[in-house]
């Protein structure tokens, strides 16, 4: 990109060596596009140890968004790859889970049928994962987009984002939250 657009920042995590990155952020880095958008960058490791979640709010009242990367999937998450579960938990739960429910979720990758149908693999009980499921696969034949959700949504239909819950953790013969998000994520 950095070839084609001469002069263009790249923001990138500090602790990631991304190719043509221009301007590193860390958590907490605070960015503003124009007069009207602040851009909170959080950090949100396990699938890469330096990964950046970007949230974006606006001046204008509209709902805040949060751009998730690798971390938070619709109805999923990204693999541990160079993080453990008490990382994802942090990432997850702790960080992305406190934001606004009705924080728009953008991912980096359109896997929302295929971590649907695995969701509902793990709590085939679960209504609104069979509504999510119907709605995603009626967007996805009128060739429309399955993103944004919300992180409200996510809280009741992506297993990683409900480990706190007590029927969850027993669902996996785990004893406590961190523990239940590591065999969901096995």
């Amino acid at each position: 990109m950095r070839e084609q657009v001469p002069g263009i920042k790249v923001f990138g995590g500090s602790l990631d060596n991304v190719k043509g990155c221009t301007d590193q952020v860390e958590n907490g880095t605070k960015l503003s596009l124009g007069n009207d958008i602040e851009i909170l960058c959080l950090h949100t490791p396990c699938h890469t140890k330096g990964h950046i979640s970007y949230y974006v709010t606006s001046k204008e009242g509209e709902d805040p968004a949060v751009f998730t990367g690798d971390t938070l999937f619709i109805a999923g998450c990204g693999r541990f790859f160079e993080g453990t579960a008490e990382q994802m938990y942090q990432s997850l739960i702790v960080t992305l889970g406190s934001l606004p429910k009705s924080t728009r979720v953008y991912c980096g990758h359109e896997y929302t049928l295929k971590s649907l149908k695995f969701m509902l693999t793990l709590e085939p009980e679960n209504e609104k994962m069979k509504q999510k499921l119907e709605w995603a696969e009626k967007q996805l034949e009128a060739n429309q987009p399955t993103v944004p959700s919300t992180i409200g949504d996510e809280f009741q239909i992506n297993t990683f984002m409900r480990v706190d819950l007590p029927e969850i953790q027993a669902k996996f013969g785990a004893k406590s939250p961190v523990e239940a998000l590591r065999e969901v994520g096995m």
